[in-house]
């Protein structure tokens, strides 16, 4: 099994952060720009249950990816976190927890962390792990400076319009 696990510092209120995550458009300003993504059904919420269903386009195949909500926490001034986990898609196993918690004084940490298995076993971690490892990285790096940029703005979450 992988673990990918990516931390950022965010000079913002944990209230906020966690609150932008819940934004109709988060999920579409989270997908890289270079990823052929497109949202069938956004969800519902972040509650338990709602689910997000994506079209990814990889070369010449396509495939969806159904992630359920579940464990939705709201620590108010403290943050929060909530899990997405694959019911059907490209790995075997993939569960993302998000976490955001407060550091004080406006300040918070943003955490995802994904324990993921490839298709195929130890055949799949051999043949792709490297490359899968490394577009995590790209992507949630990625994702880290969208949400900074979105939350850090002087508009306050930063939830209306692209940046």
């Amino acid at each position: 099994m992988g673990v990918f696990v990516m931390s950022s510092e965010i000079a913002a209120p944990a209230r906020d952060l966690f609150a932008w995550h819940q934004s109709p458009d988060a999920l579409q300003r989270l997908i890289p720009p270079w990823e052929r993504v497109t949202i069938e059904q956004r969800p519902a919420s972040l509650g338990h249950g709602d689910e997000a269903i994506l079209r990814m386009h990889v070369g010449p195949m396509s495939f969806r990816w159904v992630a359920r909500h579940r464990d939705f926490i709201d620590r108010g001034d403290e943050g929060g976190e909530f899990t997405d986990e694959q019911m059907s898609g490209p790995f075997r196993r993939w569960v993302h927890r998000h976490l955001v918690r407060s550091t004080g004084a406006g300040q918070s940490v943003l955490e995802d962390r994904i324990e993921y298995e490839l298709p195929m076993g130890r055949l799949g971690e051999w043949l792709a792990g490297w490359h899968v490892r490394r577009q995590l990285r790209r992507m949630f790096e990625y994702r880290h400076r969208v949400t900074r940029a979105a939350v850090e703005s002087p508009q306050g979450t930063g939830s209306g319009g692209d940046r």
